[in-house]
This record gives C-alpha cells, structure tokens and sequence, in this order.
C-alpha cells in the first residue's frame, strides 16, 4: 500500500454503527484513517450532538484524530430551507440526495483536499463502485445487501466524487457489519440503527419540523370533480398516495392524488386515481453512462422502500428526462426521485417533476 497522502483517508462519522465499521476497517487496512464529523443542527439525532460524541469516542479508541466542522448554516440553506419551500408548494422533496451532494460528499472532499492535503473520502453507505475502462467512468452500483441498499440516494454524485470516495460496507450484509464491529470492540456495535430521517428523530415528527416553519392554513379535502368532503389544517401535512390521517369517512378508501397549493387544496380519489403511466424528470444526473440520445431500457424506483420497475427512460433535448412505465405504478410523487437502473449498476437519477407546474430551481453550492 501506498503511504503518505494517497494513503491517506478521511471518513465520514455520523457516530452510528455504520460509519464506525466502515473507519475500523480502513484503520485494520493500513490507511491513515481522519474521523470527519459534520455538525448539520442542534438537538438529538444520528447526525448532531449524540452523534458527534459517539463519533469522537469512537476516534479516541482507534487512536486517529477527528475533525468537526460546523456545516449548521449550509445544512439550513440546503436542506431546511429546500424542504420547506417544497412542502409549501405542494411537494414532497426528497432532503436525503440533496444532503448527500450539496452537504455532504462534496463538503467533504474540498475540505479533505484544503485542509488536510487528502484526495480520497470514505462513508458507512451500503453501495459499491466500479471503474469502466472502456467508457472511462466510474460506475455506482447496488450494494450486495440488496436490503440496505443506499444507492438510490448517491444517484446524485459526480464523477469526481465516485472517483475519490470508498464504500467499505458495499460488499458486506448488515448482520457481518454488527459482527465485525462487536470483533473490534467498538462501542457503537450494538447501538440502535437511526430509522428516520435526522430532521424528524431531532424534532419528533416531520409534521412537528414542518410546523416550526410553516404555519398551518385550513383548506378544503375535494375529490376529484370538486367536491368538498372534509377540510386540512395545511397542505404540507399530507402527500401524493397517503390513505391513512385524511379525517374524512367515505365509503371506499380515499388517497391523496394531488395539492393544489395555491387553491390550498387536497385532492383526493380512489386507488386507481393514484396511478401515473409516466412521469417527466428534472434536474438528471447520467452518473454510470455517458447521457444517451436515443430512449433506453431500464428498472425505474421512484422511492427508496419500492422495487424497480421495467420502463423506457426517454432523453429529451432540455436535459430532461421522460420515463413511461411497462405497467402504471401508484404514488408517483413530485419531488422523489426517480433512478434508474441496469440490474445493479445505476445508470442515472433526477427529481420527479409536477406536471404544467414550472419546477423550482435551487442554487447549489460552488
């Protein structure tokens, strides 16, 4: 092994069992391991106060330095602020892909470069990534423990990120993680695994982080012919598919299908109502093949929890791209992410657009 700064590494700790395992491993490697831990918000949560202790023990037991550094207000621009406008429009965005490019990832590698002279980053993420000498690209792949897969949220990542970022656990099921940290005797082995998303296990609830930033306005439930059956405390509160919580009795089960923000509205419909045979995508991401111009074939997952499905992904001359669906699928939801996929490799990724809706852009960071 090399030594020296190609030797070097710098790992993204949150202070889970993950990130920890994946630190360890690289330390028993030989890799001149630096433990990073990025301050996101105040309060409890994987990512913040708890987190940053488990994270700087955790360091202090395998006798490598940690960094801290306060990304509290690029978190708040990035993250907070692109969920709250998009709730308040009527969709529901997806902050995890978001966080993993604009806060994350890419914060990481220029300060591993700027302040600590090291080209190469490392995080507990379930993926894998393989190099094409063919094509020369770096290619994003599923993890083996199709179970914890994460690449659904990397589908975002650049070229150079993929090329200067390893995935230790990409190879390896949840159990043997559990088992290889217990093996080295690291305190986070038998920690709880984080089961929401940061903002919600530090404010209760996503409707309880909502709340804090948009104030709740009472509007009509109508169906889909403009009926009114009930009445919302606020749009932000509901999604596309949502059947449970809707306050209103009917004689079939009602989803979400729609919000209309500016009409304050909730629309809602029976489950066939709520199936989509298309659905058009912004803001693309060609992250394993060089962006085609002809229609291809693939496996589309429109949600992190669903299975990919057969369609045809469709380029079209604005960057953006047309997915049609081999079979209609339920819950096609603005503002997920739509990726897609060629068996294990991901191909590409975007955000999934509201139809006759101008999208909203958001500034990334330089």
């Amino acid at each position: 092994m090399n030594t020296g700064a190609m030797n070097r590494v710098v790992v993204g700790l949150s202070g889970g069992v993950d990130s920890s395992t994946a630190a360890a491993i690289l330390h028993q490697q030989g890799y001149d391991v630096i433990g990073l831990t990025l301050w996101l918000m105040k309060g409890k949560g994987q990512c913040c106060s708890e987190g940053m202790v488990d994270a700087a023990k955790l360091c202090e037991q395998l006798g490598i330095p940690h960094h801290v550094v306060d990304t509290r207000d690029v978190f708040e621009q990035y993250i907070i602020n692109y969920l709250v406008t998009g709730y308040s429009d009527g969709i529901t965005p997806l902050p995890c892909s978001q966080c993993n490019k604009a806060v994350k990832f890419g914060p990481m590698l220029d300060y591993a470069r700027q302040e600590l002279g090291c080209d190469r980053i490392a995080t507990g993420h379930y993926a894998r990534i393989r190099y094409n000498a063919v094509t020369e690209r770096y290619q994003l792949l599923r993890a083996v423990d199709r179970s914890k897969d994460q690449s659904y949220f990397l589908y975002d990542l650049a070229q150079d990120i993929l090329a200067n970022v390893l995935f230790p656990l990409g190879e390896k099921p949840k159990t043997e993680t559990r088992q290889m940290a217990a093996g080295f005797g690291l305190h986070t082995a038998d920690k709880p695994e984080s089961q929401d998303l940061c903002l919600v296990e530090a404010n209760g609830s996503m409707r309880a982080f909502l709340d804090k930033y948009i104030t709740p306005h009472q509007g009509e439930i109508v169906d889909q012919a403009g009926r009114v059956l009930g009445y919302h405390d606020g749009v932000h509160h509901y999604t596309i598919g949502q059947r449970k919580g809707l306050g209103i009795a009917h004689s079939e089960p009602l989803y979400v299908v729609a919000l209309d923000a500016a009409k304050n509205q909730v629309i809602v419909g029976d489950r066939e109502a709520t199936l989509a045979p298309e659905c058009i995508v912004q803001r693309v991401n060609w992250v394993s093949i060089v962006p085609p111009t002809a229609p291809i074939r693939g496996e589309v997952q429109i949600r992190y929890r669903s299975q990919a499905v057969p369609a045809t992904i469709m380029p079209l001359a604005d960057g953006r791209v047309r997915v049609v669906f081999e079979q209609p699928q339920s819950s096609v939801t603005p503002g997920q992410a739509a990726v897609w996929y060629d068996g294990e490799t991901l191909l590409g990724g975007g955000v999934i657009e509201r139809e006759a809706v101008e999208p909203v852009e958001f500034t990334r960071p330089a």
